[in-house]
């Protein structure tokens, strides 16, 4: 059944992975249901609802959810369904601040809200977007409007990258400075001697071959005009 393949699926992400738990995004009773069993199984679980990101097909892409009262309502469904499969905690993501409020109080258990407002028990963001790791003029279109940056660092990490596109192009890098591992004079000279043998046998054997080909041709071009 699902829930036997959910919880084959927990272990392997336990004991592969080094996690302490897995996360589950979403609570229709199907998956409240596999939840169940995972926890029963002992596996920790770490709840997901709102938006939810591995299945943004289905809900159309990445947008705000629970605005209307009968989807929050419905968020607020999913999250008691959780709790009471056994999750520690769930995180609400993209929802009405006061929504997430009403979700946090009316569970027994910890929320982390990320785009959620400040009521929640606690915070989550994304780091590259928290330290702009990806300060690019096409990634700031998508960077959420709930995520204050922090830092910009995507900026110095563009730059470093084009400086050393410069460098490797012009011959500047690695150059001497970056090259530190060296020979001594006598093992140089006894590689060089190493290198010029396989020179000279890899054009013995390169000569002895094209030789060859040049005898084959030769026989083909009798054969194709009936000389033998």
């Amino acid at each position: 059944e699902n829930v036997d393949i959910g919880l084959q699926n927990a272990y392997r992400m336990v004991k592969e992975g080094g996690m302490d738990a897995v996360k589950f995004e979403g609570g229709t009773e199907s998956r409240a249901k596999i939840v169940r069993h995972v926890v029963e199984g002992g596996v920790a679980v770490l709840g997901h609802v709102g938006l939810t990101p591995q299945a943004i097909s289905v809900i159309g892409g990445f947008r705000a959810q629970g605005r209307t009262a009968t989807r929050a309502r419905s968020i607020l469904d999913e999250a008691l369904r959780l709790q009471d499969a056994g999750a520690f905690a769930i995180v609400l993501e993209c929802i009405p601040a006061n929504v997430a409020a009403a979700i946090t109080d009316a569970l027994e258990i910890p929320t982390i809200g990320i785009g959620a407002g400040g009521d929640t028990s606690g915070q989550v963001l994304v780091f590259h977007d928290l330290l702009g790791m990806l300060s690019h003029p096409h990634h700031e279109e998508f960077v959420p409007k709930f995520c204050k940056k922090y830092a910009s660092v995507g900026i110095q990490i563009n730059d470093g990258l084009a400086q050393f596109k410069k460098e490797v192009e012009g011959g500047v890098f690695p150059g001497k400075d970056y090259s530190p591992y060296l020979m001594s004079e006598e093992e140089e000279a006894k590689f060089d001697d190493v290198i010029s043998e396989h020179a000279e046998k890899t054009k013995s054997k390169l000569d002895a071959s094209d030789s060859k080909l040049g005898m084959a041709d030769e026989s083909e071009q009798l054969s194709l005009y009936g000389n033998k």
